[in-house]
């Protein structure tokens, strides 16, 4: 069956929808739920000034409200997963508006809980915690004990708690012109077919051999950018004053700081990163190099580096032999582990294919109450969304597992260890199918030159984006303006110096800024370039360790946010706060380009 990117969603067979019916069998039984929460509301003034009255009174407001938290979980959930479905449909966004707005007015009735806490002394505070009946509580009331410096009072806390949902009007405003309203036209394939393009397809028409189409799909695509390019810098410049202000708010100097604080993640994390990828730009340069050479082009132009070198070499894969395909990579990690996974690909997990006004790219998200769903716009002609199927499942069984090991306080885990077990399947499957494909040298060098992309597309081009985050909050620190000319001269800075001299920076690449989403959840993407570093650490001790390892990876994969990240990670036997896992991706993408230099000269 061919899937139309363009179909309505209501001409989507079920089989190829997620099941959401394990969290609401109708519309009216989450307006059921969400009238009860509303009715709960006022409860949160029975326990105002009472917390620090003794630890049956402290324990009763913290169950209280983290059962509420779980129905809102639940609530807005369904409501977001919906909404993405179709964003061009008025009532799904106006449930998610409707639990966005219940979660805000929870927020504002629980928002003296966290000052009131912190003002309890000490000393009473920490007999209060060796009580057994807060155990499931404890890591979240440490936790907030580290936050006393940044907390205000309850006044303030409330006034914060109502400002939330009007500042994140940003991210909501790009969102919906970026998903329902932004139209890039029709391209004619070099087939003669017309086709609709969209976010789901421009990677995969980036990756056609025919260099013309290749320029057309790009210019086009980004002259959809530039023709909205004000709009869209004011909006991304109102979320990162939006950042600033959270942070000055909470007694930060700097949004990163603020950023960070979370995770108790150093900020030498996040500069050693940096510092160490562009003492990587040698390899990186050099495949620079062979990828012009290989095309026999004159110059490399972005719009050259999605397309696969070895020519000849059709991929073709059904969603159901992508399930198949995943589950024979995932081995190492168990029987369990891809049983589990297996059932939940194929029945009901995931939103399978791309419709009209569907969100776009892909993401596993769910709750303590649901399956841990995946949303993709699955591409059977692109290898690119085999690797995303296989990365999105990472994230789904680190949801299963942290929700099946963990109590409802400490199950939610970071991003910065959630995208180690996304990358870590995404190691897995490329090892696998080098070696399902070892007597094939033509298809071994088409998965070599697709790793090797997907570690500089992570590794430094992601970090490019967090130092472009980092370079422009500094400028808002600095009161400067953020205008479409700061944004794009900022970025055209970054890209000569990660590219060098390598690639052509055609005008149109300045705009890429623009169009990414991830920067409207400030310093998120340096996580990817961490969790890559990690994942590569953590497969190549599965590899020479085994059983042990592999023993190790799952019990950090149950942790969920018991811990702190970086204290997890060392459980499942890397140091993000050293220098050696960055280096050591780095020598791995190294040794990938010789492999398939090698290989090419063989070919």
């Amino acid at each position: 069956m061919v899937h139309q990117p363009d179909a309505l969603r209501k001409e989507v067979p079920q089989s190829d929808c997620w099941n959401l019916s394990p969290m609401f069998q109708t519309t009216e039984a989450w307006e059921s739920l969400f009238q009860d929460l509303e009715k709960k509301i006022p409860t949160y003034d029975d326990f105002k000034g009472t917390l620090a009255q003794g630890p049956e009174r402290l324990l009763a407001c913290i169950e209280f409200d983290h059962g509420v938290g779980r129905d809102m979980d639940r609530l807005y959930t369904y409501a977001h997963l919906k909404n993405d479905e179709d964003k061009t449909q008025s009532d799904n966004e106006a449930l998610f508006q409707r639990a966005s707005n219940l979660y805000t007015r929870i927020g504002e009735a629980s928002s003296f809980m966290s000052p009131e806490i912190q003002a309890i002394p000490s000393d009473q505070l920490k007999i209060f915690l060796d009580k057994d009946a807060f155990k499931p509580y404890r890591f979240y009331l440490e936790q907030m004990i580290r936050y006393i410096p940044h907390t205000k009072d309850a006044a303030t806390e409330q006034l914060l708690a109502m400002a939330s949902e009007s500042l994140g009007a940003p991210q909501r405003i790009f969102s919906q012109l970026d998903n329902a309203d932004l139209n890039f036209g029709t391209v004619k394939r070099p087939s003669g077919d017309v086709s609709a393009l969209t976010h789901g397809n421009f990677i995969t028409f980036l990756g056609h051999k025919d260099r013309n189409f290749r320029k057309t799909v790009f210019d086009q695509y980004y002259q959809t950018y530039h023709d909205h390019r004000h709009t869209i810098a004011a909006t991304l410049s109102a979320s990162v004053k939006k950042d600033l202000f959270w942070a000055r708010a909470r007694n930060f100097d700097a949004a990163r700081k603020s950023a960070l604080f979370g995770d108790n993640v150093p900020e030498d994390v996040y500069d050693n990163l940096i510092i160490n990828v562009k003492k990587a730009f040698s390899p990186l340069y050099h495949y620079l190099d062979f990828r012009k050479q290989a095309l026999g082009v004159d110059a490399l132009h972005m719009y050259d580096t999605y397309v696969q070198l070895v020519p000849d070499v059709d991929f073709h894969m059904d969603y159901e032999q992508a399930v198949e395909t995943c589950i024979e990579a995932l081995a190492p990690l168990g029987r369990d582990y891809c049983n589990t996974l297996e059932q939940g690909l194929l029945k009901g997990w995931v939103d399978k294919y791309e419709n009209k006004g569907k969100r776009s790219g892909a993401y596993s998200s769910g709750c303590y109450d649901s399956n841990p769903y995946i949303l993709l716009n699955y591409d059977s002609d692109s290898i690119n969304s085999l690797f995303t199927l296989i990365h999105e499942a990472g994230h789904s069984m680190h949801t299963y597992l942290a929700n099946k090991s963990q109590p409802y306080p400490t199950h939610g885990y970071t991003i910065f260890v959630a995208e180690v077990a996304s990358t870590l399947n995404e190691a897995l499957l490329a090892r696998h199918l080098l070696e399902k494909h070892t007597a094939a040298p033509k298809m071994k060098a088409y998965i070599l030159n697709r790793e090797i992309d997907n570690i500089r597309g992570t590794f430094f081009r992601q970090t490019m984006f967090a130092e472009f985050e980092h370079i422009i909050h500094g400028l808002a620190g600095e009161n400067q303006p953020l205008t479409i000319d700061t944004f794009t001269s900022v970025y055209k800075d970054l890209l000569s110096v990660y590219f060098g001299d390598k690639m052509v920076i055609d005008d149109a690449l300045t705009l890429e800024c623009l169009r990414i989403p991830h920067f409207y959840s400030s310093f998120y993407v340096y996580k990817y370039a961490t969790g890559l570093a990690a994942a590569l650490g953590l497969v190549q001790r599965i590899t020479d360790k085994g059983q042990p390892a592999v023993d190790d990876y799952l019990n950090f994969l149950k942790l969920g946010g018991s811990m702190f990240p970086i204290d997890e990670l060392r459980v499942a036997g890397v140091d993000m706060a050293s220098n050696t896992p960055v280096q050591a991706a780095a020598s791995y993408f190294e040794s990938r380009i010789s492999e398939l230099e090698t290989l090419w000269q063989s070919m």
